[in-house]
């Protein structure tokens, strides 16, 4: 039985009281009669201070964010510049960081300081400053309207937040800015066909922009509704949350797997925490906003979390700044999931404003206790698995594989079926590239197969940890097939699990629809109680050119005639065998760049360098029915040579849990 749970005993020093403000009929536009409004409501705040005081992670975090306030307080007001594609959207998040802590320690202690502070930079963002900021009118750039959404999520809280401290003068004209440069250009991308078309196409898409936009303009108008004599907010508020519903709500997948990637999850989530959490303190409900997606994509974000990272496929987006996966705080209190919150409060982002009141400091237990080390995520958009040896320590063997849709992903996916990331001893050995650079010619052009995209080396099939065929790319119609099994071990309490000899998971996929009907899968798994790991591709009468491609940032050495790999990361050191090749078949190492003979880049386009990067590969021969079979084995400390295990070897079709035993 799992010790994870929210404690029995409530009182004011260990869990929040009751909020008082409970609706018998909520709407969008009806709140709350006192404020704060936004996140944090007044009652928290109340006994926010006897909890810091008693509770050592709402301690830590209360610190943490004192030091970033003064950390801000003591920088200039950000200027205005647009960074190519990004548009000012790293500014308006900085900003959004920035008011969020001084809002944060201005209701704390009550200094004036944070205000005055506050009103300098809102006002230098709002155009209004020594220096020019913007297009006046259009000073948040609605060319680029993520960053129109993020300034306005940052005006609004430090509006709501610091309510009380701002003077008529002041309040007004935050409260002109919202409107003026906020909600009013939101409205328009809405209902002025010109403008939708113009900045408001995230309004049929299912990705992070959805949420982002949707949760920006909703925090405006709850900001400001009441106030607003215009009526914009209650008009925005009656777009913004059905349209999230039909958009934003469907960013997950059916397995909980963000539709996008593991770093737009960040985004996205972060935004609809926001949106969600905005909605339910200011109005009473959440709409069905917090659909039980949410909850799987919690689960999703801690598999795709591994001990030296993430398995990070695709594009990993731009700088975070003011996101976090504190979402992660959000879900566990709304679903009541103590492991979400347990999972997220040791993360190094945690110690931000929102974790401040997401977290309920009732919740005990370790993340861990009988948490399943791995997990198959079974949407056909997706088709992913993780498999760990053990969920607490960063030195722990992980490995990750995907197989999946190629479309589908907002144009921020790779033509990766198959590719696969592997951590050990604190060192990742196989990794991802990342994405490419945004300002590239016909980079988010689209996802079909004569895409600019898939002409750029980190996106193209070559720059994964897969298999390229023919020099070519994989097919992106194609929907792999995937067969997947565990024996479910469960880590307990204990730090220092250690899987028993069998314990064991596998994944495989059958690729022949990808490689465009040659006859290929690939399978990956876990032996000799998950200290190694095999990865095995069989090839049935394939008439194509194969070649084996694993990108690292170790140091490689070849050996025992192109038999074995020595891998040298980080101090440590991992044996890569291949098992029974056939005559000519061997390891050899290649840069990370573009093949010779790959399709032209666009004209004056490049592809980013990949500097340390080496690809360990094997070439196989067209023409042969062949099964390649390469042996991961970490050389764990204190493990000898006769701890290892050769496995036998074993067609994919027939592999079980018991086929290696």
């Amino acid at each position: 039985m799992s010790v994870l749970s929210f404690s029995a005993v409530r009182d004011e020093y260990q869990s929040w009281p009751p909020d008082p403000f409970n609706p018998s009929s909520p709407s969008p536009t009806s709140v709350r009669p006192d404020r704060p409004r936004i996140i944090a409501p007044a009652y928290k705040w109340e006994v926010l201070p006897s909890i810091i005081q008693t509770n050592p992670y709402l301690h830590k975090w209360n610190n943490t964010i004192f030091g970033d306030a003064q950390k801000y307080y003591d920088q200039p007001v950000k200027s205005y510049f647009v960074d190519g594609g990004n548009g000012v959207l790293d500014i308006a998040r900085e900003i959004k960081m920035r008011v969020k802590a001084w809002a944060y320690v201005y209701r704390i202690t009550k200094d004036t300081k944070w205000v005055d502070r506050t009103w300098i930079e809102l006002q230098n963002a709002a155009g209004n400053g020594t220096s020019p900021f913007g297009d006046p009118g259009n000073n948040w750039y609605t060319a680029h309207f993520l960053d129109v959404a993020e300034f306005t999520s940052a005006f609004a809280i430090g509006y709501d937040w610091m309510y009380d401290a701002w003077n008529p003068h002041q309040r007004d004209s935050i409260m002109w800015s919202i409107i003026n440069l906020g909600l009013q250009w939101g409205v328009k991308s809405y209902n002025d066909q010109n403008s939708h078309w113009n900045f408001g196409w995230w309004q049929n898409v299912n990705g992070n922009w959805n949420c982002v936009c949707n949760a920006g303009l909703t925090l405006g108008a709850l900001a400001v509704i009441g106030d607003d004599p215009t009526g914009t907010a209650e008009t925005m508020l009656s777009l913004t949350v059905p349209n999230s519903k039909k958009n934003c709500v469907l960013a997950p997948s059916s397995d909980g797997t963000w539709s996008e990637t593991p770093n737009y999850w960040y985004f996205g989530t972060t935004a609809h925490s926001e949106m969600s959490s905005a909605l339910l303190t200011a109005t009473g409900n959440t709409y069905d906003l917090v659909d039980p997606k949410f909850a799987m994509t919690a689960l999703y974000h801690m598999h795709v979390s591994a001990p030296t990272g993430q398995f990070d496929y695709g594009d990993t987006g731009p700088n975070k700044f003011s996101t976090t996966a504190n979402s992660m705080m959000f879900y566990g209190s709304y679903f009541k999931e103590p492991r979400y919150l347990l999972f997220q409060r040791d993360r190094v982002d945690v110690g931000e404003p929102w974790s401040m009141f997401w977290y309920d400091p009732s919740v005990r237990g370790a993340f861990w206790n009988d948490m399943p080390f791995d997990h198959y995520f079974d949407d056909d958009l997706d088709q992913w698995a993780a498999m760990r040896s053990n969920w607490a320590d960063s030195h722990a063997l992980y490995v990750a594989m995907k197989a999946g849709k190629h479309v589908g992903h907002q144009t921020h996916g790779d033509l990766d079926a198959g590719t696969f990331v592997l951590d050990a001893m604190g060192q990742r050995w196989a990794g991802e590239l990342g994405n490419g650079d945004y300002l590239s010619e016909g980079y988010f052009s689209s996802e079909g197969q004569d895409s600019h995209r898939w002409l750029y080396y980190r996106k193209r099939t070559e720059g994964q940890n897969t298999l390229v065929v023919n020099n070519d790319n994989q097919n992106v119609w194609a929907q792999p097939t995937v067969k997947y099994d565990s024996t479910g071990d469960r880590q307990g309490l204990d730090y220092d699990y250690i899987p028993g000899t069998n314990s064991t998971a596998f994944f495989v996929t059958d690729l022949t629809g990808t490689y465009n009907g040659q006859r290929i899968k690939r399978g990956v798994r876990l032996i000799n109680g998950r200290k190694q790991v095999l990865l095995q591709d069989d090839l049935l009468d394939v008439t194509q050119s194969v070649e084996w491609r694993m990108h690292t940032n170790a140091t490689i050495a070849i050996e025992n005639g192109g038999q074995t790999a020595m891998l040298t990361l980080g101090g440590q050191t991992m044996q890569v065998q291949l098992l029974n090749p056939g005559a000519g078949v061997g390891f050899s190492i290649k840069d990370a760049v573009r093949a010779p003979t790959d399709p032209a880049l666009p004209p004056n386009q490049a592809d980013q360098p990949n500097p340390g990067v080496k690809v360990l590969c094997v070439s196989l021969a067209p023409g042969k029915t062949q099964s390649l079979q390469v042996l991961f084995s970490p050389q764990w400390p204190g493990m000898s040579v006769s701890d290892l295990r050769l496995p036998p070897h074993v067609h994919l079709d027939d592999w079980s849990l018991t086929s290696h035993n």
